[in-house]
């Protein structure tokens, strides 16, 4: 199994969710899924980005590493402070989503489909 489908199944089971259910809520089938988690397939990045909207830690599920700075709990609280800036808000928010699309794609690029390290893109 990789690093990768290790991580995404610890994200699964901390989230209480079935390999279908995850499968579903990222847009492919329970059998893709368990191809992520076992290590045959590698997940592209439109699976991640579903998958980070319901909670995953889709910077462990890559890295090893817990996300940091602003995490849910913060975003939304800072929604519900009437004293935040709404575009100030709007501009961390999307500058926070193009560093993460980023690193899912630079990610994405060091391996190939069977999950082997590859130096695409580099």
């Amino acid at each position: 199994m990789s690093e990768i489908g290790t991580r995404l199944r610890e994200e699964r089971k901390r989230l209480g969710l079935s390999q279908r259910e995850m499968g579903q809520l990222g847009g492919v089938a329970a059998n893709a899924q368990g191809k992520y988690e076992s290590g045959e397939r590698v997940p592209k990045a439109d699976y991640l980005a579903a998958l980070a909207s319901i909670g995953v830690d889709v910077l462990y599920v890559l890295t090893s590493r817990r996300a940091t700075g602003l995490g849910v709990d913060n975003l939304f609280s800072r929604f519900e402070n009437p004293a935040v800036q709404s575009d100030v808000l709007l501009t961390e928010v999307q500058h926070a989503v193009k560093n993460f699309l980023a690193t899912i794609e630079e990610l994405s690029n060091t391996y190939d489909v069977n999950g082997k390290q590859s130096n695409a893109g580099a």
